[in-house]
């Protein structure tokens, strides 16, 4: 979940302007012992690069011990939108398993001056088993194709972000960041690893005031990218990247409160000033309420390859 860096590597920019999805390992848990948790998350996010706000955008997020549901928007903001009015949405649902969540349906929509992006996933069990990307990679000689064993074992790079910890003890804690994820975004197949750094404190102009866990981010390409790339060969260098993970109120889910990396043009930063999350009671959450979210996959429009 980086804010709107256009095209990190290949078609990260299309999530980019989501919230922090694509820079987190999900986490693995022991569903049994969380059974009931529930809790909801509302916040806000801003954008900068040097300090200059350069988007902005908002993150829901709902979970109970069978289900989970997420949806984002986000607009360029500041100088940026000045060059580029891009705007941005996205959502993702799916079942809360033993090893955290296993999405069932991923779309983004990112619309600019001149373009529209759009990416349609869906998956059974961690495989995807239809997707859509348009307008889809250029077919060039030198990038790296994804395999069907590519889009094996992996989630889309919202739920990514839902970092899920077992055992019955503080998640805040250093085994919050001990993870490895795998991520199809519809075109692009990469690894995301996270250490532990350390443990902050943080206050939002409204909600969440508390510890947060930070973690180092290292970005491994897999597939579906052109190894020369600049932007790629940037981001698989970077070791200087962070995500700082805040839980969500009754649940042992982590999500990003902010994520620093540095760029060409000075730090980048994506920073909640909202952060309002509550406990619910305990009930899943309904089908349509996601679908609501989310929308049914439409298969005519997906395009194996």
């Amino acid at each position: 979940m980086l804010p709107p860096f256009r095209r990190l590597p290949c078609s990260v920019r299309s999530h980019a302007l989501i919230a922090a999805a694509c820079l987190l390992a999900v986490l693995a848990a022991d569903a049994g012992r969380t059974a009931g948790a529930q809790g909801r998350l509302e916040a806000e996010y801003v954008a900068t690069v040097s300090g200059i706000p350069v988007g902005r955008g908002t993150w829901t997020v709902e979970i109970s011990d069978k289900a989970y549901a997420a949806a984002a928007n986000g607009t360029t903001a500041g100088v940026l939108k000045l060059f580029s009015g891009a705007r941005g949405s996205g959502s993702s649902h799916g079942t809360m398993g033993g090893t955290g969540p296993v999405p069932a349906s991923y779309v983004a929509t990112i619309v600019d001056d001149r373009h529209v992006d759009e990416v349609r996933i869906a998956l059974a069990g961690g495989n995807v088993t239809e997707f859509s990307a348009e307008p889809p990679l250029l077919p060039l000689p030198e990038r790296i194709p994804v395999t069907d064993a590519d889009r094996r074992g992996v989630v889309d790079p919202m739920s990514s972000a839902l970092s899920r910890v077992g055992g019955t003890g503080d998640p805040i804690s250093p085994a919050a960041c001990q993870r490895r994820v795998a991520v199809f975004d519809g075109r692009v197949r990469y690894d995301l690893h996270s250490e532990f750094k350390r443990v902050e404190n943080v206050k939002a102009e409204r909600g969440y005031e508390g510890p947060v866990v930070v973690c180092a981010l290292y970005f491994q390409p897999i597939s579906g990218y052109v190894p020369d790339r600049a932007a790629v060969r940037f981001l698989v260098e970077l070791h200087d990247a962070e995500v700082w993970l805040a839980p969500i109120a009754g649940t042992r889910v982590l999500v990003p409160f902010r994520v620093e990396m540095p760029t060409p043009l000075g730090p980048g930063i994506l920073q909640a000033k909202q952060f309002v999350t509550t406990a619910q009671p305990t009930h899943a959450i309904a089908h349509d309420a996601m679908t609501r979210n989310n929308g049914p996959f439409d298969a005519r429009r997906a395009q194996p390859r």
